[in-house]
């Protein structure tokens, strides 16, 4: 598995990945994927990156959010991250995980965040073993399907960034 940036040529794999995850109900409140330009505007630029394997297959990607357009808060972000069906349960989700932990903090972020339903406890394990904790919840923050649902908010701290 080769961990690279993610560039615009992978957005149709990347698309169909997130599709997958939109589809189990446990990844996200989105309903279905946006278009490449709208992505790409919401998404940090230099902080896109996809899991590829032997054969060429993008299996996963992982991607940071600005959580504020407030100067104060540009060392802030949620990460994102979902691993193809065809690849799940193989540590895709650590690597890209470990990858961009390391160069975020690369570039100057000193907080990482994460909004994860508490129904899906392979993701909360997965930032747990990366250095978040969960800090607390959003109590029926959205609807999905007529129903309410809750939100862990995960958090990391840098241990080498902002601390001084």
């Amino acid at each position: 598995m080769t961990i690279r940036e993610l560039l615009p040529s992978d957005w149709p794999a990347v698309r169909d990945i997130y599709a997958q995850g939109i589809a189990t109900g446990q990844a996200t409140l989105e309903t279905s994927p946006p278009e490449w330009a709208v992505w790409d505007q919401s998404h940090v630029a230099n902080l896109r990156y996809v899991a590829v394997s032997d054969h060429g297959e993008v299996a996963g990607w992982a991607a940071l959010t600005p959580v504020s357009g407030r100067c104060v808060y540009t060392g802030v972000a949620e990460v994102s991250i979902y691993i193809a069906k065809a690849f799940r349960g193989q540590k895709i989700g650590d690597l890209l995980l470990k990858h961009l932990i390391i160069e975020s903090e690369g570039k100057g972020y000193w907080t990482l965040q994460a909004g994860i339903f508490p129904e899906n406890p392979a993701s909360i394990r997965l930032h747990e073993n990366n250095g978040f904790r969960i800090i607390g919840y959003r109590e029926k923050i959205g609807k999905m399907k007529g129903a309410w649902r809750d939100v862990n908010l995960l958090e990391r701290r840098s241990k080498i960034i902002g601390i001084n």
